[in-house]
């Protein structure tokens, strides 16, 4: 199968290959970096001079060696995938037909096979496969949301943007200068937009959405539904930069200060030293051991954080306040319409909380019984509000994709599963929300929660090594757990207006490599994170999530990356843009390579660790909760990370 590999190689990339050409790379001497991306892709096809190249430069060039180590990595992917012979029959239609995109994307992307020429049908399709059959609702559903709701979002902070002035930021002297130290730190995590230190006022996440959440407070209190007191909002402060994590709190306090704070809401921020003051003071004396509680934190990547913000609810309730009932993550990037959502909807945010299908219970389409203890809500793009809150924030792509598109395009089925499950309306001739309702695989960041019930229950995490889609790595941790299975409610109607573009599009372009290769990751550790879940192969997660969750895992997860890495760089240097092209690869192939190395060697012990040390917090919180003193230091601490303005 490695000769019919290699055949469909040299038809994708050979002369006249059916996707590119690499020859013209390697005639055009662009660069030793453009000639080497060539040589790679020529040499999957057998091309003996390429591999000589790749050879001869691998000694004294890391990207050479990289390329070089990871054609031995493909042909061990490609004799264990094809142990499938539906595999095999996908691979061998290709080498006969290399031009059908539909055979291409059968082999590298079967989730977007048939996409869009099908996609009413496979809309419809999926409907149909998300729908749950309601035995029961909630019988007390959320009553006050203001009281019985712990709102949370994620700080995420980074170095001033290059050429940015600091001059203007309302701290001191000392802080501008230590921000400034920072500077010159290596780069430790990649956000998809984080916050640049000193940014301007108006470009701030954090002021632009807890100024969101306290606006749409106040439209609640306006319609008499919200009473005296404030929201409690809890922030996690993720960092770059190691450096920025001793100065976090002092600046975003400085900030919150500076904006004269909320009236309606009361602002929480958890730095990793208020995390490790709570495993210390009190988890530890509870009777857990602080190697195993090294899991709850909020530096690191995506998934450290947003496991963190839905654990401390659980706290929250035992030591803080007992009346907190759920807890619901919005990202400082989404305002609730609140006008809009009454006026389309009947309804404004906090209503829709109330809903009893949150706490539901029913079965899927398979028969399994689920509780419905997670709630997920959908977006709207601020470009298109105007249109109507039920626009999808994600359209099926038009034009011609590129070749590193047509290799893997998840736009397409992000697009699908946004139309199936996230615009889905209830209406009492077909799913009505009472007797059936949508469960959500596919989930955003932001605009979803959790009952604190089922939380301590289910106890559901995101492993601390997830850098993407943290969201829907999530459900993944109990998609496979025996008896009734905790799911998400899609609740029609719960919509926030994404507003991005309209204000971080700096820091957005700032971060755009990092995102990038961060795709490729979510594929690596995707695919691996699915055998570790179920040994028996692949196949039962991936049907279970497919098709846009489900697309990131592969039984050829190696292959996709460093297909989509080079022709992605490729098409930098086809473009003339050779020094974008050559920024791309050298900044990258070394984060790529440590990725790899971790999904085969540490990921599978770093879930297994992880998973023991949620199961040993939630133990702890039961003993907390017959311990007064410990109640009270951790009430003391979390009272602690209030910022008083």
């Amino acid at each position: 199968m490695i000769t019919i590999f290699q055949s469909v190689a040299h038809r994708l990339f050979g002369p006249s290959g059916a996707l590119l050409d690499a020859r013209v790379l390697c005639e055009e001497n662009l660069c030793e970096t453009c000639s080497l991306t060539a040589s790679f892709l020529l040499a999957l096809g057998g091309d003996r001079d390429a591999l000589l190249r790749l050879q001869r430069a691998e000694g004294s060039n890391e990207y050479a060696g990289f390329l070089r180590r990871h054609l031995g990595t493909v042909e061990e992917e490609i004799r264990r995938a094809c142990e499938s012979p539906d595999f095999r029959k996908r691979l061998q239609a290709l080498d006969k037909n290399p031009s059908d995109t539909s055979a291409l994307r059968m082999v590298f992307f079967p989730e977007g096979a048939g996409l869009p020429e099908t996609r009413e049908e496979k809309i419809e399709a999926l409907r149909q496969r998300r729908t749950i059959r309601i035995t029961s609702l909630n019988p007390s559903p959320l009553s006050d949301p203001v009281r019985q709701m712990l709102f949370t979002s994620n700080v995420l902070l980074t170095v001033p943007l290059s050429g940015s002035s600091l001059d203007e930021i309302n701290c001191t002297d000392e802080l501008k200068a230590r921000i400034r130290s920072v500077a010159g730190e290596e780069q430790m995590y990649w956000y998809d937009h984080p916050i640049p230190v000193g940014v301007r006022p108006e470009a701030n996440e954090i002021l632009y959405g807890l100024r969101g959440l306290d606006t749409a407070a106040e439209f609640e209190r306006a319609r008499g539904l919200m009473g005296p007191g404030k929201i409690a909002c809890a922030l996690s402060v993720s960092v770059t930069h190691r450096g920025l994590q001793d100065i976090a709190r002092q600046y975003i306090e400085s900030e919150i200060r500076s904006a004269g704070g909320f009236r309606n809401v009361d602002v929480y921020v958890f730095t990793e030293a208020d995390t490790r003051r709570l495993i210390r003071e009190v988890l530890v004396p509870a009777g857990g051991d602080e190697g195993s509680l090294k899991i709850f934190g909020v530096d690191g990547e995506y998934g450290r954080h947003y496991s963190f913000l839905k654990a401390v609810a659980a706290l929250w309730q035992a030591a803080a306040d007992p009346g907190v009932q759920a807890t619901f993550k919005i990202d400082l990037d989404q305002v609730f319409p609140q006008k809009e959502l009454v006026e389309q909807t009947g309804k404004s945010a906090f209503e829709h909380f109330k809903s009893p299908l949150w706490g539901a219970h029913g079965q899927d389409a398979d028969g399994f019984p689920v509780e419905l203890g997670m709630i997920a809500g959908a977006l709207v793009n601020e470009r298109d509000i105007d249109r109507g809150i039920f626009t999808p924030d994600v359209s099926f792509p038009d034009g011609p994709a590129a070749p590193d598109e047509r290799i893997f395009f998840s736009r397409m089925t992000m697009a699908l599963s946004t139309r199936a499950e996230m615009m889905t309306r209830y209406r009492p001739d077909g799913i009505d929300g009472k007797t059936a309702c949508i469960q959500r695989i596919h989930v955003t960041g932001g605009t979803n929660g959790i009952r604190i019930d089922s939380l301590r229950k289910h106890r559901p995490f995101t492993p601390s090594f997830i850098g993407r889609a943290e969201d829907q790595s999530y459900l993944l941790s109990v998609l496979l757990e025996e008896g009734e299975k905790l799911r998400y409610v899609h609740k029609d109607g719960l919509i926030m207006r994404h507003d991005k573009e309209a204000f971080a599009g700096d820091a957005i372009r700032a971060a755009s490599f990092g995102n990038i290769i961060g795709d490729y990751i979510r594929t690596l550790y995707f695919s691996e994170y699915a055998r570790v879940l179920d040994p028996r192969g692949l196949e039962r997660i991936k049907s279970m999530v497919d098709p846009f969750t489900g697309c990131f895992i592969t039984p050829i997860p190696v292959i996709v990356v460093m297909l989509r890495f080079c022709l992605k760089a490729a098409g930098y240097f086809l473009a003339g843009d050779g020094k974008t092209g050559t920024e791309f690869v050298e900044a990258n192939h070394n984060r790529l390579e440590r990725a790899m190395a971790f999904a085969r060697e540490e990921l599978k012990q770093q879930y297994e660790r992880e998973r023991e040390g949620w199961n040993r917090y939630y133990e702890l919180l039961d003993r907390l909760q017959h311990e007064p003193s410990l109640k009270k230091r951790a009430g003391q601490i979390i009272q602690d990370c209030r910022v008083r303005t």
